[in-house]
């Protein structure tokens, strides 16, 4: 799949640019005084955090992105790791999702044998998200390679629970992301909201919770307006993208955004929803303020 291979050398791009980066870096970047910082041109109602995945506009250097960001009124910027949150915080901007603690998509906590290491990464990384003032970073199950679910829930809490400390310490969300395993990321172990939701439940924390990705969930159980609802208290965050394809969330697509956007409003939710689909129009980023304008209600 195009866009999985994408997302996983973006990840890598990142990772490895964390990894020149230590904790006692002191992040003195970060400190840099917001110099001509862009003001809006578009007004956005105020009942959304909005914010835009780095890589779905890879295209774009960081620097461009986050001009035009700032122009549509974006507050965030999703899935950027610590080399690049100077430039972030340059144009006013937030990390809304921080990553680069994480292996890869399939190496996750359902897995001792991945245990040290992402306890290692996620020990280092969780100071560094909450000393630069942001607060979800993000982490995933991985994949089953024939692992039952209990056993999958029984890994992922054992590993989550000795980072829990921690994260509670610095205020910082570690978010497992649902994905689908029908059609990207086949094998995937956290690919229900129930499933998510269990995890929770075990983890007994509110400083691990759920990236509920609507065009995921679309896939694999559908039914999205009603498990928001029922399931928001276990939901930090939301990413975006339309069904079928992961292209724009226009009317060439099956799901209705407008009244998506509505009901995660009505759950009282202040976190951030990002756009994560891959533009296929030219003008990638007329597709961009399509989508903020579709989901700002």
């Amino acid at each position: 799949m195009q866009s999985n291979l994408n997302r996983r050398n973006a990840l890598k791009n990142i990772i490895a640019g964390t990894a020149a980066i230590g904790v006692s870096s002191g992040f003195s970047a970060l400190a840099m005084d917001k110099t001509d910082l862009i003001e809006p041109t578009t007004k956005l109602k105020g009942n959304i955090n909005h914010s835009v995945c780095r890589w779905c506009f890879s295209a774009l250097d960081l620097e461009t992105l986050c001009i035009e960001a700032k122009k549509l009124g974006l507050t965030g910027i999703d899935l950027v790791g610590p080399k690049d949150w100077p430039t972030l915080k340059k144009h006013g901007l937030t990390s809304s999702m921080c990553n680069g603690a994480e292996i890869n998509l399939v190496d996750g906590f359902n897995d001792k044998k991945f245990h040290d290491q992402l306890i290692k990464n996620y020990s280092e990384m969780i100071p560094l998200v909450a000393a630069a003032g942001y607060k979800n970073l993000i982490c995933f199950s991985g994949n089953r390679r024939g692992k039952d679910d209990e056993t999958g829930w029984n890994n992922c809490a054992e590993g989550l629970k000795k980072l829990m400390p921690l994260a509670e310490k610095h205020g910082v969300v570690l978010v497992m992301e649902l994905l689908n395993s029908k059609v990207n990321h086949k094998d995937y172990q956290c690919d229900t909201t129930p499933w998510g939701v269990e995890l929770c439940k075990r983890v007994g924390s509110e400083h691990f919770k759920l990236l509920y990705d609507i065009y995921h969930m679309q896939i694999d159980e559908g039914n999205v307006i009603s498990t928001i609802k029922s399931s928001h208290n276990y939901i930090a965050h939301y990413h975006t993208a339309g069904v079928p394809g992961r292209n724009e969330i226009d009317d060439t697509q099956e799901l209705y955004y407008p009244a998506i956007m509505k009901a995660i409003v009505e759950t009282g939710f202040k976190g951030f929803v990002a756009q994560e689909f891959i533009p296929k129009n030219a003008d990638k980023l007329a597709s961009l303020k399509e989508a903020i304008s579709i989901c700002d209600i």
